[in-house]
């Protein structure tokens, strides 16, 4: 049996941008419109399983906004490329699964990943290591305006998190906006999509997943190498 070659794709953008949502989009859309199984060929990956272990004194400062996790160093990018490497060669890999709300690993779990036809990356920075980004083959970058970055980021700290306010203010501050500008808009230039609004731009997403819908039916064995170009292409809609 020929293995299976994954085609990744990278989406990336500002915190509380939408990535995720849209990520969901698409995995919904897919079985709704070609059922479970074409829906089960893809698989989500975040990010946020790939940042270094912290300490008990650093997930302390990150609770109450002083310390960055949108900074480059935060994460391991030598073990995502890896990952991603093992995934690309047809092997199964296992990643450990990271608690945002505790802002640790949660011990003894393990998700278990195989090489689905279609692997998405998301997260602030997957553009921004060269030898990571020259792994997808499509990148999308999820453009959502600071207001409404922040707001969604507040109500979500707070709500889910149980976080004070204070707190996530001064992180948001000190950390997440410097880094998203020094960090992750850079990496925009490198996106062959840009979707406006997150998940809210249907047209985009219905485009997106036409384009997945289309690969799997066409590419259902190997997949065959192609160069990803940096034109970029921008979605918006009617």
């Amino acid at each position: 049996m020929t293995a299976i070659v994954p085609f990744l794709i990278g989406v990336a953008g500002g915190p509380c941008s939408g990535k995720s949502t849209v990520c969901q989009k698409i995995v919904d859309d897919l079985q709704t419109t070609a059922g479970a199984d074409q829906a089960n060929r893809v698989t989500v990956i975040p990010m946020e399983n790939f940042y270094k272990p912290q300490t008990a004194e650093q997930r302390e400062k990150a609770l109450r906004g002083n310390y960055n996790l949108d900074h480059p160093d935060a994460f391991d990018e030598k073990l995502l490329l890896k990952t991603l490497e093992q995934l690309l060669h047809g092997q199964t890999v296992k990643i450990a699964r990271y608690d945002p709300g505790r802002y640790e690993y949660v011990e003894g779990v393990m998700d278990t990943i195989e090489p689905v036809p279609v692997i998405i990356i998301e997260g602030i920075l997957v553009f921004y290591f060269p030898e990571i980004r020259n792994l997808f083959k499509m990148k999308l970058f999820v453009d959502t305006d600071a207001d409404t970055r922040l707001a969604r980021r507040v109500l979500r700290d707070m709500k889910e998190h149980g976080r004070n306010l204070e707190h996530v203010l001064a992180g948001y501050t000190n950390h997440v906006k410097p880094s998203f500008e020094d960090f992750c808009l850079p990496t925009k230039k490198y996106a062959d999509v840009i979707i406006p609004r997150g998940a809210d731009n249907y047209v985009a997403v219905d485009l997106i997943v036409q384009h997945i819908r289309d690969f799997l039916k066409n590419k259902p064995g190997k997949i065959e190498s192609q160069q990803s170009t940096d034109h970029t292409t921008r979605l918006r809609p009617h």
